[in-house]
């Protein structure tokens, strides 16, 4: 009998019908897919482009794994590659709780400091997003204080903020108009300040569960996991990256272009249909002036949409007109 792991998802592949020079079976270390019986495919190259998923493998044959146990050993030791120096650095952080169920996020004290951070062990990142964040720090999004990466992916240690997520908020009941749309004003004033750098930064998973209404009332965008610099000339996005419903169509593979800062805007008008109504246009539009706001922030078109500062501006001009009470 022929065993292996999959490399991508950890799924044992028993007798697999793949023929294979070297008896090895490589699977997308993004979607799992086997790569042996896609054209092209050849292990000599080193480094292989799912045709399913787009994703860039390195074909190592030093990470071929004959257990399910040894995979899953490797796989979630996010410590694996790191030096002596940076796992001493880590051991000041004791994990206190995980955040929502997630093995993967969780509140840690820094007993040197006396301080409660957020710890978050990544596999999706681009690291020069956060070391740029980490450098210069936006306003109303938790600061960033350490970064460590090892092969399997990258550690975050950044600032807690204490509060409820917009996502729990909504479990109870619909955000009133006026607080939604100062909410939805306070994320714009955020993407406005990430679109303005000098390279543009787009979030791309603007969402409930990525927003933190703190004790203080104050508002945060949160998870920059799916983050990407702006490239203006890409034609596509390299991965499919996003939440459905909130994702913008030029995110999942829609549109003459890849991902772009009106992307940001399109996820701004859905969440702004959810805080009022509870769900998505498609289901339920908001009613009143406001509508006019989030169908065009939504529309398919992305040189259509407002940007960020051009939301504030609308959102404000209704509050002026006092439209913003009837909105439903």
């Amino acid at each position: 009998m022929k065993y292996w792991v999959c490399r991508g998802c950890g799924q044992m592949l028993i007798n697999p019908e793949i023929d294979t020079e070297s008896n090895i079976v490589w699977c997308c270390d993004q979607c799992g897919e086997p790569m042996n019986d896609q054209p092209g495919f050849d292990e000599k190259y080193g480094r292989w482009k799912c045709e399913f998923c787009g994703y860039e493998n390195r074909l190592d044959p030093g990470e071929i794994y004959t257990t399910e146990e040894e995979f899953w050993a490797e796989k979630n030791n996010p410590y694996k590659g790191m030096t002596d120096e940076e796992v001493l650095m880590l051991s000041v952080y004791t994990d206190e709780e995980p955040i929502a169920g997630r093995d993967d996020i969780s509140l840690v004290y820094n007993r040197e400091q006396g301080i409660i951070y957020v710890k978050k062990f990544l596999r999706i990142y681009d690291k020069s997003v956060y070391q740029y964040l980490k450098e210069h720090p936006v306003a109303h999004m938790p600061r960033i204080v350490e970064l460590y990466e090892g092969d399997n992916g990258l550690i975050v240690i950044e600032e807690y903020i204490h509060g409820l997520t917009l996502e729990e908020l909504l479990k109870d009941k619909l955000i009133l108009p006026k607080h939604a749309v100062y909410i939805a004003k306070r994320i714009c004033e955020v993407l406005d300040s990430l679109h303005h750098l000098p390279t543009p930064i787009v979030h791309r998973d603007v969402k409930p569960s990525n927003i933190i209404i703190s004790v203080d009332a104050e508002t945060y965008l949160l998870d920059m996991n799916v983050a990407k610099w702006y490239k203006p000339d890409q034609s596509e996005d390299t991965r499919y990256l996003g939440t459905e419903n909130y994702a913008a169509p030029e995110q999942v593979g829609y549109g003459m272009t890849g991902s772009c800062v009106k992307s940001d805007i399109y996820a701004v008008g859905m969440l702004l249909n959810v805080m009022l109504t509870g769900t998505f246009p498609k289901e339920k539009k908001a009613s009143g002036k406001i509508w006019d706001v989030i169908e065009r922030c939504i529309r398919l078109d992305a040189d259509q949409r407002y940007t960020a500062r051009e939301v504030i501006d609308a959102l404000e001009s209704l509050d002026e007109m006092g439209a913003i009470g009837e909105a439903t």
